[in-house]
């Protein structure tokens, strides 16, 4: 089977394409790091000739509705594209736990990710969405969006966080799969509050700012209710428990 990672030097990408290719797959890195570029086409078609999936593991570097929206957009219509002409099999898009829920009420970088889902429900291309919950890489990137001085000030809500291994482990069994035209979920094993696990991550890197639980305080713009970044009742749980991914 060839799979090809769209984003695959990245985060997720860079951990699914060493999966794949352990289990012995035949795998291609695709980003602009190794000359291709899925939102300009560049590369595309031969990066794809041969491919049996495509998985989109890709992200756009801004967190702004419009800009977000350009680039999921134009992006996911040249995969769907270039992959309907080269006969892909299955396309796998790596999304968010609580897109829908936050397109609908606060619109911004959510609502470009589920514009992009959209696309690839309505392009009648055999798909698999993953969802995932938030990453525990992420976690200082969530404290310096929220840092006002000393203080990280984050909203009141919970989350059920996973490591980026895990991420990549269940892409990477979706992939393998058959499509299943329809959105599968995966999250980690515990609930914390965002407060908690902001101010254990900042304790263990012995940073000096103090977290604070804040009711008007956004998420990278958005307002959060308590749990609309937990997943749905039916997820996946994956293995690695936050203590543990600490102590590596």
């Amino acid at each position: 089977m060839k799979i090809v990672v769209v984003g695959g030097t990245g985060l997720i990408g860079s951990r699914l394409v060493t999966l794949i290719a352990a289990h012995g797959h035949t795998v291609v890195a695709a980003s602009r790091a190794t000359g291709v570029n899925s939102f300009t086409g560049e590369g595309l078609e031969a990066a794809l000739a041969g491919a049996d999936v495509v998985v989109d593991v890709s992200n756009s570097s801004y967190t702004d509705e419009e800009g977000a929206r350009e680039f999921f957009e134009t992006s996911t219509l040249n995969l769907l594209t270039y992959g309907a002409a080269a006969g892909v099999g299955h396309h796998v898009a790596l999304s968010v736990v609580g897109t829908e829920r936050l397109a609908a009420s606060e619109r911004g970088y959510f609502r470009a990710k589920f514009e992009q889902e959209q696309l690839i429900k309505a392009s009648t291309r055999p798909y698999t969405i993953v969802h995932a919950t938030q990453f525990f890489e992420f976690l200082g990137s969530i404290a310096d969006e929220a840092t006002h001085g000393s203080l990280v000030r984050v909203p009141r809500a919970r989350v059920q966080p996973m490591a980026a291994d895990d991420v990549a482990a269940a892409v990477g069994r979706v992939a393998a799969g058959a499509p299943q035209n329809g959105t599968v979920e995966f999250a980690g094993p515990d609930i914390f509050t965002l407060e908690e696990l902001v101010g254990r991550r900042l304790e263990a890197q012995r940073d000096a700012r103090s977290v604070v639980a804040d009711p008007l305080a956004t998420y990278f713009g958005n307002t959060l209710g308590d749990d609309e970044l937990l997943p749905a009742a039916g997820a996946v749980i994956a293995p690695t428990r936050f203590e543990d991914w600490l102590t590596r």
